[in-house]
């Protein structure tokens, strides 16, 4: 399970990382990436994962759910703190293993940090 300062709770930051953040995708997610430009950072990086019902059932979906709360719990330690992450699962996913939804997962991760514009330090400006 995720802490809380690790977790996106509010369908407002949904929202806003889905569409202001940079996208990349692979066969099993796509990955939104945003980051958060407020001045006291709580938290973070901070993950929100969205599993339809386009995955499976129930079950398969929680369990889905489950694999990628560990993927992101591991990848957390990775990335800057203040990072909005939604991991969207797409129908193969449910079929994949926790190593190819963790290959996967930073894979994406990866290209849409390179997406995001970069913003010179205070040393630059």
């Amino acid at each position: 399970m995720l802490p809380k300062a690790h977790k996106l709770s509010s369908s407002a930051d949904f929202r806003q990382t889905m569409r202001s953040g940079a996208r990349a995708g692979s066969r099993t997610v796509v990955v939104h990436l945003r980051a958060r430009t407020e001045t006291a950072i709580i938290g973070g990086p901070r993950f929100g994962l969205v599993v339809s019902k386009q995955v499976g059932n129930a079950v398969a979906r929680h369990s889905l759910s489950r694999k990628l709360r560990h993927v992101c719990f591991a990848a957390r330690g990775d990335l800057d703190r203040s990072y909005d992450i939604v991991v969207r699962a797409l129908p193969p996913a449910a079929a994949a293993t926790c190593a190819e939804l963790a290959d996967d997962v930073s894979s994406c991760i990866d290209r849409a940090r390179r997406k995001l514009p970069v913003t010179p330090g205070p040393e630059l400006r």
